[in-house]
Protein backbone atom coordinates (compact mmCIF):
# COMPACT_ATOMS: atom_id res chain seq x y z
CA UNK A 1 0.00 0.00 0.00
CA UNK A 2 1.35 3.41 -0.98
CA UNK A 3 1.79 6.28 1.45
CA UNK A 4 -0.93 8.94 1.26
CA UNK A 5 0.21 11.45 3.91
CA UNK A 6 3.46 13.39 4.21
CA UNK A 7 4.63 15.49 7.15
CA UNK A 8 7.84 16.61 8.86
CA UNK A 9 9.50 13.93 10.98
CA UNK A 10 8.25 13.90 14.56
CA UNK A 11 11.75 13.63 16.02
CA UNK A 12 13.01 16.63 14.07
CA UNK A 13 10.06 18.79 15.09
CA UNK A 14 10.43 17.76 18.74
CA UNK A 15 14.17 18.42 18.52
CA UNK A 16 13.49 21.97 17.31
CA UNK A 17 11.13 22.67 20.18
CA UNK A 18 13.52 21.19 22.75
CA UNK A 19 16.43 23.21 21.33
CA UNK A 20 14.27 26.34 21.57
CA UNK A 21 13.37 25.61 25.18
CA UNK A 22 17.01 24.94 26.09
CA UNK A 23 18.05 28.13 24.34
CA UNK A 24 15.39 30.08 26.27
CA UNK A 25 16.65 28.62 29.55
CA UNK A 26 20.20 29.53 28.58
CA UNK A 27 19.07 33.02 27.66
CA UNK A 28 17.62 33.58 31.10
CA UNK A 29 20.31 31.86 33.17
CA UNK A 30 23.63 31.99 31.29
CA UNK A 31 23.74 35.04 29.02
CA UNK A 32 24.57 38.16 30.98
CA UNK A 33 24.90 40.96 28.42
CA UNK A 34 21.62 42.62 27.31
CA UNK A 35 22.25 42.43 23.51
CA UNK A 36 23.14 38.74 23.85
CA UNK A 37 19.97 38.09 25.83
CA UNK A 38 17.86 39.83 23.23
CA UNK A 39 19.43 37.90 20.34
CA UNK A 40 19.31 34.56 22.15
CA UNK A 41 15.71 35.21 23.22
CA UNK A 42 14.64 36.01 19.66
CA UNK A 43 16.36 32.85 18.39
CA UNK A 44 14.68 30.75 21.11
CA UNK A 45 11.25 32.18 20.31
CA UNK A 46 11.87 31.53 16.59
CA UNK A 47 12.82 27.88 17.18
CA UNK A 48 9.84 27.27 19.43
CA UNK A 49 7.45 28.98 16.98
CA UNK A 50 8.85 27.02 14.02
CA UNK A 51 8.56 23.75 15.95
CA UNK A 52 4.98 24.54 17.00
CA UNK A 53 3.98 25.60 13.48
CA UNK A 54 5.53 22.48 11.95
CA UNK A 55 3.72 20.30 14.48
CA UNK A 56 0.40 22.04 13.87
CA UNK A 57 0.69 21.59 10.10
CA UNK A 58 0.96 17.80 10.28
CA UNK A 59 0.26 16.15 7.85
CA UNK A 60 1.51 18.78 5.43
CA UNK A 61 0.12 17.07 2.31
CA UNK A 62 -2.41 14.24 2.11
CA UNK A 63 -4.39 12.42 -0.56
CA UNK A 64 -8.05 12.11 0.43
CA UNK A 65 -10.22 10.44 -2.17
CA UNK A 66 -10.22 12.71 -5.20
CA UNK A 67 -8.56 15.72 -3.55
CA UNK A 68 -5.25 16.84 -2.08
CA UNK A 69 -5.29 18.44 1.35
CA UNK A 70 -2.53 20.96 2.05
CA UNK A 71 -2.11 22.11 5.65
CA UNK A 72 -0.32 25.32 6.43
CA UNK A 73 0.38 26.93 9.77
CA UNK A 74 -2.88 28.87 9.79
CA UNK A 75 -5.29 27.18 7.38
CA UNK A 76 -6.06 24.00 5.51
CA UNK A 77 -6.68 24.04 1.78
CA UNK A 78 -8.43 21.31 -0.21
CA UNK A 79 -7.30 21.05 -3.83
CA UNK A 80 -9.63 19.14 -6.17
CA UNK A 81 -8.28 17.66 -9.40
CA UNK A 82 -9.65 20.48 -11.61
CA UNK A 83 -8.01 23.07 -9.31
CA UNK A 84 -4.52 21.64 -9.89
CA UNK A 85 -2.79 23.01 -12.97
CA UNK A 86 0.65 21.44 -12.65
CA UNK A 87 2.69 19.32 -10.24
CA UNK A 88 6.44 19.18 -10.82
CA UNK A 89 9.85 18.79 -9.23
CA UNK A 90 12.26 21.71 -9.30
CA UNK A 91 15.88 20.74 -8.83
CA UNK A 92 18.85 23.03 -8.27
CA UNK A 93 22.30 23.03 -6.73
CA UNK A 94 22.93 24.98 -3.58
CA UNK A 95 26.11 24.99 -1.54
CA UNK A 96 27.42 21.93 -3.35
CA UNK A 97 24.38 19.71 -2.96
CA UNK A 98 21.29 19.02 -4.99
CA UNK A 99 17.98 20.27 -3.60
CA UNK A 100 14.57 19.17 -4.87
CA UNK A 101 11.27 20.92 -4.28
CA UNK A 102 7.75 19.72 -5.05
CA UNK A 103 5.73 22.50 -6.68
CA UNK A 104 1.95 22.42 -6.98
CA UNK A 105 0.36 25.10 -9.17
CA UNK A 106 -3.34 25.78 -8.81
CA UNK A 107 -5.78 27.48 -11.12
CA UNK A 108 -5.99 30.43 -8.72
CA UNK A 109 -2.41 31.39 -9.66
CA UNK A 110 -1.16 29.99 -6.37
CA UNK A 111 2.10 28.09 -6.05
CA UNK A 112 2.64 25.67 -3.18
CA UNK A 113 6.30 24.73 -2.68
CA UNK A 114 7.17 21.80 -0.42
CA UNK A 115 10.68 20.76 0.56
CA UNK A 116 12.06 17.54 1.98
CA UNK A 117 11.55 19.02 5.46
CA UNK A 118 7.85 19.65 4.76
CA UNK A 119 7.25 16.19 3.32
CA UNK A 120 9.49 14.13 5.60
CA UNK A 121 10.74 12.22 2.55
CA UNK A 122 12.23 12.76 -0.88
CA UNK A 123 9.92 14.92 -3.08
CA UNK A 124 10.39 12.47 -6.00
CA UNK A 125 8.72 9.75 -3.93
CA UNK A 126 5.76 12.04 -3.28
CA UNK A 127 5.52 12.94 -6.98
CA UNK A 128 5.42 9.22 -7.84
CA UNK A 129 2.58 8.67 -5.34
CA UNK A 130 0.67 11.69 -6.70
CA UNK A 131 1.16 10.42 -10.26
CA UNK A 132 -0.12 6.96 -9.29
CA UNK A 133 -3.16 8.61 -7.67
CA UNK A 134 -3.87 10.53 -10.88
CA UNK A 135 -2.94 14.04 -9.76
CA UNK A 136 0.24 14.59 -11.79
CA UNK A 137 1.08 13.81 -15.38
CA UNK A 138 -2.29 14.74 -16.88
Amino acid sequence: MQQTEWAPKIGAVAGLAIAGILMAIGCVTVVTDPPGRILTGIAAIGLIAFGFGSWRARPRLAITGDALVYRGWFRTQTLRRPDITLIRITEFRRIGRKTRLLEIETGADRLIVLSRWDLGTEPLTVLDALTDAGFAGR
